[in-house]
């Protein structure tokens, strides 16, 4: 989670119950990992295959530089369209697992649920470069998982928000792509869904930046010393008409991230001519995570990948 912005300009801080909300998220999922992992060795090929912590920078043995991927069943040999899920957290918490994949393996698009490394662990843009390794990794070993490497959509929520809409909006930005290794792999993402987002680092106010707050772990320091960092960080600042499709959705009560940040962006891919679809979840906090709303996401990436088929 992140910081609460009632106002882009006015906060307060108020303690996130991340622990707990991931655990409602889980139980479905859960589940579903469960039965993936009981069924490494089916042979019949009707149950989701999954494979845990896969490194996705060559050599690293770092847990914070590892995905799960979920493939779903898939007896007509076609390649498989893939949706990587970035977790929230205010860049400083949360995990891979679990991730909300049942309603996207059951359309037949494969996810690949990341860990990056948090801001306790390395500052910006170490979370964007991470990113963009994944998607790397997961074009350069298109075959072996038998993925599209065409049909690559990425989507987060809070955190995870931020930084797919940055993976969406900054493709082939070489300042953000890292040296996470497969560098001579496209980090490109062809549909991107944003769930309530922070999207202009630089219009919120100075009081999220005291010393050890998120935004001061983040970039390491004062926003005084990182103006560049806070910049590059912001996904409006780097749209282009060339950007791929995006679903944004904010609940209109939410009280964590203002939804005039989802707003601004939405304005920014509109003025670029970017396709963008931007739903309010009535009555949505910052957590939304119902089936009406995972349907939605999962009717997006299935309509995208099916346009890129024509």
């Amino acid at each position: 989670m992140m910081p609460p912005n009632l106002r882009q300009d006015e906060t307060k801080t108020v303690k996130s119950p991340t622990i707990f909300l991931y655990s409602i998220l889980g139980l479905a999922c859960l589940a579903l990992v469960s039965s993936c992992q009981k069924a490494k060795d089916n042979k019949d090929g009707m149950v989701p295959k999954v494979e845990f912590d896969v490194p996705y920078v060559p050599n690293s043995k770092l847990k914070s530089q590892t995905l799960d991927l979920l493939i779903p069943p898939n007896k007509s040999g076609d390649k498989i369209p893939v949706v990587v899920w970035i977790h929230g957290g205010a860049w400083e918490g949360g995990d891979k697992r679990p991730a909300p994949a049942p309603e996207l393996v059951q359309r037949g698009i494969a996810v690949a649920a990341i860990n990056y490394r948090l801001s306790g662990e390395a500052p910006f843009p170490a979370q964007i470069h991470d990113c963009k390794a994944a998607v790397r990794f997961l074009r350069a070993n298109a075959q072996k998982y038998n993925l599209d490497p065409d049909k690559i959509g990425v989507w987060g929520m809070s955190a995870g928000g931020h930084l797919a809409a940055l993976l969406g909006t900054s493709g082939g930005d070489k300042s953000l792509e890292g040296d996470g290794g497969n560098t001579n792999q496209s980090s490109k993402v062809q549909a991107v869904c944003d769930w309530c987002g922070i999207t202009d680092i630089d219009k919120l106010s100075r009081k999220n930046w005291t010393k050890g707050s998120t935004f001061y772990k983040l970039f390491g320091g004062s926003r005084d010393d990182n103006l560049e960092k806070v910049k590059l960080a912001s996904p409006v600042k780097h749209v282009t008409g060339d950007d791929p499709p995006f679903l944004i959705m904010h609940g209109d009560s939410d009280r964590t991230v203002s939804i005039l940040q989802s707003e601004e962006l939405k304005q920014a891919l509109d003025a670029a001519g970017v396709k963008c679809d931007f739903e309010i979840v009535k009555n949505g906090q910052h957590f939304f995570f119902e089936p009406n709303e995972l349907k939605r996401v999962a009717n997006f990436f299935q309509s995208q990948f099916s346009k890129t088929s024509e």
